[in-house]
């Protein structure tokens, strides 16, 4: 079971809005979670490569981001680079584990958080712009959960590729890519 906050929760109106996806959203979402325009206006800019207006691409992303298809539009930021961040875990009993994630995802800082089979069972990433926020962000979350949080330092740095193709177009090119790659 997982409380990934980047991924809202498969419900029936997220799979009806997912499932009645216009072919204009999927190139949208799919030409852009990865190389999104750094400009002044990256709709526009976003609108003329799919031959939509600027308002028509706004008013999709609004729309997607509502019924649950989008929760967040943003930029990911190498670690350290901008701001501090840091994973933190929290023992919770099973049967608190929806509110205490619940807590979590309250905060805007909180990138995403995850159920893990393991004593320290809810896992979080918290970015903040200094260690004096993060470190409030951390000691208000454990002070409204009711358990310690601990942090989990970065030894490795990894990079994960979280784009995933929701075309059929796109599928037939991982598959034309060899054996290794389905």
């Amino acid at each position: 079971m997982g409380y990934h906050k980047q991924i809202t929760p498969l419900t029936e109106d997220v799979l009806s809005a997912s499932l009645s996806l216009t072919v204009a959203d999927l190139a949208l979402l799919n030409a852009y979670q990865k190389n999104f325009p750094l400009v002044s206006r990256p709709y526009a800019e976003i609108a003329a490569g799919l031959q939509l207006t600027e308002e028509q691409v706004i008013q999709r992303l609004t729309h997607l981001r509502k019924v649950g298809v989008v929760s967040r539009i943003g930029a990911v930021l190498q670690t350290g680079k901008a701001g501090m961040s840091t994973l933190a875990a929290m023992e919770v009993p099973v049967r608190d584990l929806e509110k205490v994630a619940q807590i979590v995802n309250s905060y805007p800082e909180v990138n995403h958080n995850y159920e893990r089979e393991h004593a320290l069972n809810l896992w979080f990433v918290v970015t903040a712009a200094d260690e004096e926020r993060l470190m409030f962000v951390l000691s208000e979350i454990a002070e409204h959960a009711g358990t310690e949080v601990h942090i989990l330092p970065m030894l490795d740095n990894f990079h994960i590729d979280l784009g995933f193709p929701l075309t059929q177009e796109q599928d037939e090119r991982v598959d034309d890519a060899g054996p290794d790659f389905k």
